[in-house]
C-alpha cells in the first residue's frame, strides 16, 4: 500500500503542476471561510436577537455549528481516503454555501440554528480536507510553507471575524454576515473544480461506506459534546439533563466500539489508536485545544474587566499571538530537521507551559503590554509545537490513510476545546463563588462591571478566576509535554517521500 500511496501522491503533484498556485489559493479561501465563521457571528448577536428573538437559545448559534463540525470530521476523513479529496471538498463547500444562504434567509431563531448546523456539516469537510490536501500537494520538505500559510489565514480570519461581523451588523444588516460567504466560497469552489485533478484510481469493487458507524459516531459525539457545552450553562452539572446526556453518551460509546469492530471499512479504524505516533499526537493536540480556551475565552474578559480596556484594545491584547504563531510555525522546520519532530514539539509546549504559568504572577491591575507580551511569546511557543506534530504525523502515513489521520488530529483538538470551555468555565465560576461568597458567575459579574455597579473586590475576584484558568492551562501544557515524552517515539517513522 505504501508504494501505491506514493505513486498516487506523485501523480497528484504532477497533475497539479502549473496549477498548484490556484489550488493553494482555493485552500486558503476555504480555510478563511471556516475560520471566519467560527467568530464572525459573535458581535452581531444583539442585532440577530433583536430581529429574530430567541435570546434564551442564541448560544446554539455557536454550539450547533461547533457540534456539527466536530462530529463530522472522522466521517469526512474516511470518505476522502475512500473516494478522494476533491469530491469531499466539493460536497463540503456546497453544503457550507447552502447553509450560508439559508442562514441569510432565516425567519426565526430556530431556523437560523438549524441552518447553522447545515453550515457546520460543510465546515467539517473544509477543515479536514484542506489540511489533508496541503500534505498531498507538497513533499515533506515543503509542507511547513503551506501549513504556515494556512496557519496565517486561520489566525488573521479568526481575529478579523468579530470586527467584520460588527461592521456588517452596524452598517449593513446581520444577514450580510452569511451572504459575504457566497462569493468567496464560489471562487474557491470554482478553483477546486477547475484546477484540482486527482489521479485516476484503480478499478476496485464498489467501496462500502460504514454508514452505521457514521451514524453511531455522530450520535455519540453529539450527545457527549452537548452535555459538555450545555452543562453548567443551560442546567446544573448534577441535574437530571446532564446525568441523562452523560449516561446516554457513555452507552453510545459502547455502541460505537461494537459497530466499528464489526465494520469492514470502519469510520474510525482501529489502527488510529494502535500506532504510538498517531495516539501521542492526538492526545497532545487535544491538550492544545484544552489550553487554548484560557486566552481565547478568558483573556478578553480580563483585559476589559481588570485592565479597564475598551473592547477593541482588549481584542488587540489577544490578537498579538497571531503575529508570532505563523512566523514560529514557518521557522520550525529549521528546528525539527535538526532535533526531530517530537523534541521540537516538546520544546514548544514546555515553553508554553512556563509562559502560561507566568500569567498568575502579573501585577494587579497591571498594564496592557504585560499580558500582550505573554501572548506574543505564547504564539511563538505554540507555533513551534503544533506544526511539527501535524507535519510529522501526516508524514508517517500514505495517501490512503492521510485523510483519516488528519481528521483524527483535528477531531481531538476540537474536542479538547469543548472540554476546556466546560472545565475552565466551571473553574472560573467556582473561584468567583468562593471570593464573592457565592454571588453570581463570570457572565453576571462581567455584566455588572460593564454597567459600572461592581466594586473593586469584584475586579480582583475576576483576576483571581482568570489566574486559576491560566494555571489549569499550564497543567494542560504539562500534560501534552508528558504525553510526548513518554508515549511518542523519539523519532517519527516517516515514510519515504
Amino acid at each position: 500500500m505504501g508504494s501505491t500511496s506514493s505513486a498516487a501522491q506523485e501523480s497528484l503533484r504532477a497533475a497539479t503542476t502549473g496549477r498548484r498556485g490556484a489550488v493553494v489559493a482555493a485552500l486558503m479561501l476555504s480555510m478563511a471561510l471556516a475560520a471566519l465563521d467560527s467568530t464572525i457571528v459573535s458581535t452581531a448577536v444583539p442585532q440577530i436577537v433583536g430581529d429574530l428573538g430567541g435570546f434564551s437559545v442564541f448560544s446554539w448559534l455557536f454550539s450547533g455549528y461547533l457540534l456539527a463540525v466536530t462530529v463530522t470530521l472522522p466521517l469526512y476523513g474516511k470518505l476522502s481516503d475512500t473516494f478522494g479529496r476533491k469530491p469531499v471538498l466539493i460536497v463540503g463547500s456546497a453544503l457550507f454555501l447552502l447553509g450560508s444562504l439559508l442562514c441569510a434567509l432565516a425567519w426565526n431563531m430556530g431556523a437560523l440554528i438549524a441552518f447553522r448546523i447545515v453550515q457546520g456539516l460543510g465546515g467539517g469537510a473544509l477543515q479536514g480536507t484542506v489540511q489533508t490536501l496541503a500534505a498531498d500537494l507538497y513533499p515533506l520538505k515543503d509542507r511547513p510553507r503551506i501549513q504556515a500559510k494556512l496557519s496565517t489565514v486561520w489566525a488573521v480570519s479568526a481575529v478579523a471575524g468579530p470586527g467584520l461581523g460588527g461592521v456588517l451588523a452596524a452598517y449593513a444588516d446581520w444577514r450580510w454576515i452569511f451572504l459575504v460567504n457566497l462569493p468567496i466560497g464560489a471562487v474557491a469552489l470554482w478553483l477546486i473544480v477547475r484546477h484540482l485533478h486527482e489521479p485516476e484510481r484503480e478499478t476496485v469493487p464498489r467501496a462500502r461506506v460504514d454508514w452505521a458507524g457514521a451514524l453511531a459516531v455522530f450520535a455519540c459525539g453529539g450527545v457527549l459534546l452537548t452535555a459538555l457545552v450545555q452543562g453548567g450553562v443551560a442546567w446544573p452539572w448534577l441535574s437530571a439533563p446532564s446525568l441523562a446526556l452523560c449516561g446516554t453518551g457513555l452507552a453510545l460509546v459502547a455502541v460505537v466500539v461494537w459497530v466499528e469492530r464489526r465494520a469492514a471499512e470502519p469510520i474510525i479504524p482501529g489502527w488510529v489508536w494502535r500506532r504510538r505516533t498517531i495516539v501521542a499526537v492526538n492526545l497532545a493536540l487535544g491538550a492544545l485545544g484544552l489550553l487554548m480556551v484560557a486566552p481565547t475565552v478568558f483573556l478578553p474578559t480580563y483585559a476589559q474587566s481588570v485592565l479597564g480596556l475598551a473592547p477593541v484594545a482588549a481584542g488587540f491584547v489577544l490578537s498579538v499571538w497571531t503575529l508570532s504563531w505563523p512566523v514560529s510555525a514557518a521557522l520550525s522546520q529549521h528546528v525539527y530537521r535538526r532535533i526531530g519532530f517530537r523534541n521540537t514539539a516538546m520544546l514548544g509546549i514546555g515553553t508554553a507551559a512556563l509562559i502560561l504559568l507566568a500569567f498568575p504572577f502579573l501585577p494587579y491591575p497591571g498594564r496592557a503590554w504585560q499580558p500582550a507580551l505573554l501572548m506574543l511569546l505564547l504564539g511563538a511557543a505554540l507555533g513551534l509545537f503544533q506544526l511539527p506534530l501535524i507535519v510529522g504525523v501526516q508524514s508517517t502515513v500514505g495517501w490512503a490513510e492521510r485523510g483519516t489521520t488528519t481528521a483524527s488530529v483535528l477531531f481531538c483538538r476540537q474536542t479538547g476545546q469543548t472540554i476546556g470551555a466546560a472545565v475552565f468555565g466551571a473553574v472560573a465560576n467556582g473561584v468567583l463563588a468562593t471570593r464573592l461568597g457565592g454571588a453570581g458567575d463570570l457572565d453576571s459579574v462581567t455584566r455588572a462591571l460593564d454597567s459600572g455597579t461592581a466594586p473593586e473586590a469584584t475586579r480582583r475576584a475576576i483576576a483571581e478566576a482568570v489566574h486559576a484558568v491560566y494555571l489549569g492551562a499550564s497543567c494542560a501544557a504539562a500534560l501534552a509535554f508528558a504525553v510526548l515524552l513518554f508515549l511518542a517515539p523519539r523519532k517519527f517513522p516517516v515514510l519515504g517521500d
